[in-house]
């Protein structure tokens, strides 16, 4: 079992940054392909970015490609993304999730385990 903990959401106006962290339990974080998504009302659930185990393989959605940088931490089990440049439609609920399988997917469905997310608001 792994549980996911996302943590530094909150309200920003647009061109502003955060960064977002995930922080996972369980021995084998440094196995997993590590995902961000997120999910607007009314919307589905979307891929973000995505990193490989070793960080040395990242892929990003074309909507927030050169604005956001996934990155990891295996020694503190955490995985992170920041965002920069914000746009109101980057407004939504963000959640972390591994995917033992290893490779750079983009499917919610291929994903194992998931947080509960973090709530990013973009005002205009």
């Amino acid at each position: 079992q792994v549980q996911l903990v996302e943590s530094g959401g909150g309200l920003v106006q647009a061109g502003g940054s955060l960064k977002l962290s995930c922080a996972a339990s369980g021995r084998t974080f440094s196995r997993y392909t590590m995902g961000w998504f997120r999910q607007a009302p009314g919307k589905e659930r979307e891929f973000v970015a995505a990193i490989t185990w070793s960080g040395d393989g990242t892929y990003y959605a074309d909507s927030v490609k050169g604005r956001f940088t996934i990155s990891r931490d295996n020694a503190k089990n955490t995985v992170y993304v920041q965002l920069n440049r914000l746009k109101p439609e980057d407004t939504a609920l963000y959640y972390c999730a591994a995917d033992l399988a290893g490779a750079l997917h983009t499917i919610v469905d291929d994903y194992d385990y998931w947080g509960q997310g973090t709530q990013v608001t973009v005002s205009s």
